[in-house]
């Protein structure tokens, strides 16, 4: 079993219109830059890069949450700081899906893969969405968790849960975030 996680850069093409080719790919390598360093620190291994992103794989769920929650974490550290070429936001979307994909060539692919990745999209900036999959397999693991509700994926027949980790510090715990009372996907 693994766990495939998908990074999003996003609002990717608003800031390259913006910004031009040079300084739009400037920020982009940037971007790579800081998922490769936090990919390597948690033992995650670069499938692909996709434009603005990434396809990474570990062999532990436990490994994977961790990583993603460094990720955020290490992209709202950038965007505090000071720098000035820090003045361009970076928001990254991230979703998790734990399965068995097909391996071949160096490449991932198969409904694991596919679902990761519509879960990615269903996140906004700043968060990371996880299959109930990935959620059952953290049990005792100390992560925190909003039940975002079920979606049917394009191209799926089944509905898939979804959960929200909870990776914002607030006064020393998890921010709670602004989900519906009814857990559906409005905000």
């Amino acid at each position: 079993m693994k766990c495939e996680t998908t990074v999003d850069l996003v609002g990717h093409t608003e800031m390259m219109s913006r910004l031009g080719d040079e300084r739009g790919r400037a920020v982009l390598r940037e971007h790579e830059t800081i998922t490769r360093n936090v990919l390597k620190q948690h033992g995650g291994k670069e499938v692909k890069t996709m434009g603005d992103g990434f396809m990474a794989s570990f062999g532990s769920v436990t490994k994977a949450v961790e990583c993603a929650v460094a990720l955020q974490r290490a992209f709202a550290e950038r965007n505090s700081s000071a720098r000035p070429e820090a003045l361009e936001g970076l928001s990254v979307r991230v979703g998790l899906n734990a399965g068995e994909p097909i391996e071949e060539d160096g490449d991932l692919f198969g409904a694991t893969v596919i679902l990761a990745s519509r879960i990615a999209a269903k996140a906004e900036g700043g968060e990371i969405l996880v299959a109930d999959t990935v959620r059952g397999l953290c049990s005792g693991k100390g992560f925190l968790f909003s039940d975002r509700g079920e979606f049917v994926a394009k191209g799926f027949e089944e509905p898939v849960r979804v959960y929200e980790v909870r990776w914002r510090i607030e006064h020393g715990r998890p921010r709670s975030p602004s989900v519906a009372s009814d857990g559906n996907w409005g905000r």
